[in-house]
């Protein structure tokens, strides 16, 4: 795969949704090279014994069990990705519609063909932004953003559509990495840089939920994220690598490298957090 380090950095720095659809395009085979599975998501490591798709479908199980799946009857996933996640979901709760939503065609295109031989007609995929969800008021039981809020802007009309599509009863929740109030540009160091997302602070996330919604769960996960699978990638470093270079360029693997230790680093010494959090709307 050939990456253009210069369009790396403008489609990191500049962020818009074709440029985060890039940067999709082209690292998410990389999560898919290191895992051997589709799921895209950091993965809840409750020890470090077990595999990164484990780990992922671990995550996908608590944000699923979060969010009251086993009681809802329709899902939006906002930022779905492959659409493993939904695959996952739609396994242990057969009764729940799932709507995929995300920008990227691509990615849709994909989830549509893997989806179709694993489990037809409960999936369905929609192209839309998360901040104009195609569905009438009060119509949706749940809303999930597992890993992907960080990329909405503004975060605060991913907020307002929530509330508007939401069922008075009904759930958003949503997982997501957010800086700690004493975070900066100078000790977040390559993350600066590498960190391909909105660097949404822990506050101005729960400020703006609580306009429209009151928090009644909220799990700070970070190192059962970040740490781990930075342990897991250093000790299968070697084969790793190996892999990645069947696809990258060496440079690509040594920033990845640096940014998972800076990462580890910047979750012990609490500059970022994991947040799992669940929702209810505020009438």
């Amino acid at each position: 795969m050939k990456v253009n380090p210069f369009h790396l950095l403008l489609w990191t720095f500049r962020r818009n949704d074709n440029d985060v659809v890039s940067l999709y395009n082209t690292l998410s085979p990389m999560m898919q090279l290191i895992t051997d599975n589709n799921m895209l998501n950091f993965g809840y490591w409750e020890d470090e014994n077990i595999t990164p798709d484990q780990a992922q479908n671990k995550l996908c199980d608590l944000v699923g069990r979060t969010a009251e799946l086993d009681t809802a009857n329709t899902l939006l996933d906002i930022g779905s990705g492959l659409s493993s996640p939904a695959i996952e979901w739609s396994t242990k709760y057969p009764s729940t519609k799932i709507s995929c939503v995300n920008t990227n065609f691509q990615q849709l295109k994909f989830g549509k063909e893997y989806v179709k031989e694993k489990i037809p007609n409960i999936i369905h995929q929609i192209n839309s932004t998360s901040t104009l969800l195609p569905f009438s008021d009060n119509s949706i039981e749940r809303i999930i953003a597992l890993e992907s809020a960080q990329h909405f802007k503004p975060f605060s009309e991913f907020i307002s559509e929530s509330h508007r599509v939401l069922k008075d009863d009904g759930i958003l929740t949503f997982a997501i990495p957010v800086m700690k109030k004493k975070s900066n540009p100078k000790n977040l160091g390559i993350l600066t840089f590498t960190w391909s997302s909105e660097h949404y602070h822990e506050n101005f996330i729960i400020n703006e939920t609580k306009e429209k919604f009151d928090i009644v769960e909220k799990l700070e996960i970070g190192s059962h994220v970040f740490e781990p699978l930075t342990n897991y990638y250093l000790k299968n470093r070697e084969k790793l690598r190996n892999i990645l270079l069947t696809q990258y360029p060496s440079y690509v693997e040594k920033i990845l490298y640096n940014s998972l230790l800076k990462m580890k680093n910047a979750s012990e010494e609490k500059l970022i957090e994991y947040f799992v959090i669940k929702c209810l709307k505020n009438n």
